[in-house]
């Protein structure tokens, strides 16, 4: 899964990428609003850590301007303002969550699966079709009763298929999904992350559609 961050304190940020990165997140990391504005308008996140605090552009205002243009990317704001009015304006404005510095990693990383999960509109940490599912919180998939780990790559593109089951994803749109800037990406990327899925869940859990890209069956 992608996400932006949007922090200019360089220690936070760190280790927020660190973090991050861990937790089977790719990672794109700016440090003022005008570059995050942007990214916003080029990227396909599934989350977006934002402070308020920015430099140029304040993070209220890249807030706004994205809702405006309708961008329903997942915001999470990550503040030091704890003024009831500064809460109160970001949820306003369209933020999905709020939390004060300083914070757990472990609470962040719960509230922006439960970000993302309200934005698909699936209100369970489990998502799939009936045939594989995959369990957001522990990064297992679940198929014939059994339950096996992911890596974090298998993970982003298992996840972006089985939430639209039964829609085509294209090659572009997958390399969108599971990787972040500055990652090298082998042209065949894509085809080895998925036949290596086809060996754990067998071979017609993806489907390729030729010169088109793959899909997951129905539910």
């Amino acid at each position: 899964m992608r996400a932006l961050l949007v922090e200019d304190d360089d220690m936070i940020g760190r280790s927020l990428v660190h973090a991050l990165k861990g937790a089977g997140w790719s990672v794109d990391w700016v440090r003022d609003g005008a570059l995050a504005h942007s990214a916003l308008a080029d990227g396909d996140y599934r989350c977006v850590l934002l402070d308020l605090g920015l430099p140029g552009l304040d993070g209220t205002e890249v807030l706004r301007r994205a809702r405006a243009r309708g961008d329903l990317t997942p915001v999470l704001v990550l503040t030091a303002r704890d003024g009831l009015d500064d809460r109160i304006q970001g949820l306003d404005l369209g933020a999905d969550d709020y939390l004060l510095k300083p914070f757990e990693v472990g609470e962040l990383l719960a509230r922006m699966r439960a970000v993302v999960r309200r934005r698909s509109g699936v209100a369970q940490s489990i998502v799939g079709n009936g045939v594989v599912q995959l369990d957001l919180a522990t990064r297992e998939v679940l198929r014939g009763g059994a339950r096996e780990a992911l890596t974090a790559r298998e993970f982003a593109l298992l996840q972006a298929l089985l939430e639209r089951p039964g829609a085509i994803l294209s090659r572009e749109q997958l390399e969108n999904r599971i990787y972040g800037w500055g990652e090298e990406v082998s042209s065949n990327a894509v085809d080895v992350l998925i036949h290596g899925m086809r060996r754990k869940l067998g071979p017609d859990a993806i489907r390729n559609v030729r010169g088109l890209g793959w899909r997951v069956a129905a539910a």
